[in-house]
């Protein structure tokens, strides 16, 4: 029998002279470094940045549209208002998903592999649906799907069909922004957006709906004029800002609206990313969302022969690094704050539109997460702060969680996709899936290293986090990266620290891990609390406990054979989940250290290591 069909249930090696008590524990480095402290999301630098440069004629005109005097009046003062109409049509460069545009077209909106009938929409939002179907139907992202399946003749009819429905249930915009999901600053700008950018799909029929939704782009526009600053998060704002800039772009007289927009839009992108280009959020979600949104504003400008500010050309650039570094082998992404395992095809398509060509960031240390490439393996390591309630919507408790793949194939995961609930994820998985329980990592007594909040929201918790990354020279010539992480999340209720040292080889062969328990206070307190430090699997990961307890076989579809081995007690496999690339879950299984640890603290040492 050759290796790969060696049957996992009798892997002799975990118990053999292969392994030592020593294999277990880190080995000592001989060279200090700096050890930086990253503060809950306070850390994370604002970039400055400043509006385009104008005259002193346009930062007059920019100055009196803020102050609410129309644009016609600026650009026109004596001549006749222009009809709306749009000025140019936009070429669209962005992916969009065709299986949920086919199902359009069958009638069906398809949201993380849930099928729910156009007709049993209420496009009002009194009934309210769940929050990932409120954003597609509200945020018309549909259409991008919709020109993804098929020519756009063919499309136009589904398209016309629930615009009509969609205005019927919205005829005017309210007078403030709350007034249920349609008209959250997030999705009237991401609706003007795919509105304008997609506008051959609405307006291309019959001439009152087309007179009807032109009155409707005018309208919501000057909507955002005065409420974009109302924005629910970020994200929103962005798109908020974005949206007024396209239709300052494509609408008549729309100057005024650029220039108040393209100064809005700048100061808003400052305050959404760090330095290093991660937004606060720490979503690769929300850092896709922002790529897609100045991408389509970038093709609005293209359309109308101009070249995007300097500073939405420096933003793209930046945002795309640490969206890599959160990428696998395959090119699909970790599962990090509320993100599912986006398939590596959609981030791939995503980065091409954007036409920048770089590298991962290694060292995302303002967003806090660590990636070790090694060979054929890749290292993930959550080393912040979850985000702050300001910045995030499915915020996660997952401080010194980790992910690792080997050859594009994951073998240790964490559960993912609380934003997908609502599709084949239900709602009320949403909050389980934020909890630290949820990810790779260490928790006493069954309770979050940081509070998880309904509606998304993060609570007290992690406040900082100290990392210290170097590399090591082994006694056999090779090398290895050694990463030091340690959160103050359980310090309030049980005086406890935790550390975790990960020690990755260079040749991704051998992960060593130590989880250490610290009295946070000068004396130790007495009594145990219960801890369980859990490792997700992958999906494609086969597993079998070893005769002794104390680890486990695990067996990779590329015929790899991995060890896990525990010097921290017992190992028991239970059943787990994950979201896969589309936002639907998966039945995995999790193993799992578990038992009780003194106040005084503990460490507790583990290795997972490719036989052969």
């Amino acid at each position: 029998m050759t290796r790969s069909e060696t049957d996992i249930t009798d892997i002799t090696a975990f118990t053999g002279d292969d392994f030592h008590d020593s294999d277990l524990l880190p080995p000592r480095a001989e060279v200090q470094v700096e050890v930086a402290q990253i503060e809950g999301g306070r850390a994370l630098a604002l970039a400055d940045f400043s509006p385009p440069s104008v005259g002193p004629g346009e930062r007059l005109i920019r100055f009196a549209y803020r102050l609410g005097i129309p644009g016609t009046m600026l650009s026109a003062p004596m001549g006749k208002k222009a009809r709306t109409r749009l000025l140019a049509t936009v070429s669209n460069t962005l992916p969009g998903n065709a299986a949920a545009g086919t199902a359009l077209r069958a009638g069906h909106f398809l949201i993380h592999g849930a099928r729910t009938p156009v007709a049993q929409v209420d496009f009002a939002g009194p009934s309210r649906v769940t929050p990932p179907l409120e954003r597609v139907v509200h945020s018309f992202s549909w259409l991008t799907d919709l020109e993804a399946c098929a020519p756009r003749e063919q499309g136009t009819a589904v398209a016309e069909r629930i615009l009509t429905a969609w205005l019927q249930a919205n005829p005017k915009p309210p007078a403030k922004p709350g007034k249920g999901p349609a008209w959250d600053v997030g999705n009237t700008g991401a609706r003007l957006m795919n509105w304008l950018a997609h506008a051959p799909l609405i307006l291309s029929g019959e001439k009152t709906l087309r007179n009807r939704t032109l009155a409707h782009i005018s309208e919501t526009a000057r909507w955002l004029d005065r409420h974009v600053g109302r924005a629910e998060d970020g994200i929103a704002e962005v798109a908020g800002w974005s949206a007024i800039v396209a239709a300052g772009l494509l609408l008549p007289e729309g100057r005024p609206r650029r220039l108040y927009g393209e100064a809005g839009l700048i100061k808003a992108l400052g305050e959404l990313i760090g330095d290093d280009g991660g937004v606060l959020s720490r979503s690769p979600l929300a850092q896709m969302e922002a790529i897609a949104l100045l991408v389509r504003l970038r093709n609005c400008y293209h359309a109308t022969r101009r070249d995007a500010p300097k500073a939405v050309e420096r933003v793209i650039e930046l945002l795309i690094p640490p969206l890599l570094a959160l990428t696998h082998g395959d090119g699909s992404l970790g599962s990090w704050q509320g993100g599912w395992a986006i398939d590596g095809e959609d981030v791939n398509a995503l980065v091409k539109a954007t036409g920048v060509r770089t590298r991962p960031l290694r060292d995302v240390r303002q967003w806090g997460y660590q990636r070790v490439l090694a060979h054929k393996s890749i290292l993930q390591f959550d080393t912040a702060p979850p985000p702050l309630p300001a910045h995030a919507r499915y915020g996660c408790a997952s401080t010194l969680a980790f992910e690792m793949s080997h050859a594009g194939h994951r073998l240790v995961v964490n559960c993912g996709g609380a934003a997908s609930g609502g599709g084949l994820v239900p709602v009320r998985l949403e909050q389980g899936l934020r909890a630290t329980a949820a990810h790779s990592t260490l928790t006493l007594d069954d309770a979050n290293s940081t509070a998880v909040l309904i509606n998304g929201a993060i609570g007290g918790g992690v406040s900082e986090v100290d990392i210290d990354r170097k590399t090591l020279t082994q006694e056999n010539g090779g090398n290895a990266t050694r990463i030091e992480a340690s959160h103050n999340g359980y310090e309030a209720r049980y005086a406890l620290t935790h550390r975790r040292i990960l020690i990755l080889r260079d040749d991704g062969s051998e992960l060593r891990g130590e989880d250490v328990l610290i009295p946070a206070g000068r004396k130790a307190q007495r009594g145990k609390v219960g801890f369980a430090i859990r490792f997700h699997l992958g999906p494609e990961v086969e597993v079998a406990l070893t005769e002794d307890g104390q680890g486990a076989g695990m067996a990779l579809p590329d015929g790899s054979l991995w060890q896990f081995r525990s010097s921290a007690g017992e190992v028991i496999l239970e059943d787990s989940l994950w979201v896969d690339g589309q936002g639907r879950p998966q039945a995995t299984q999790q193993l799992v250290i578990q038992g009780l640890v003194s106040r005084g603290g503990g460490n507790f040492g583990w290795l997972i290591k490719k036989m052969g």
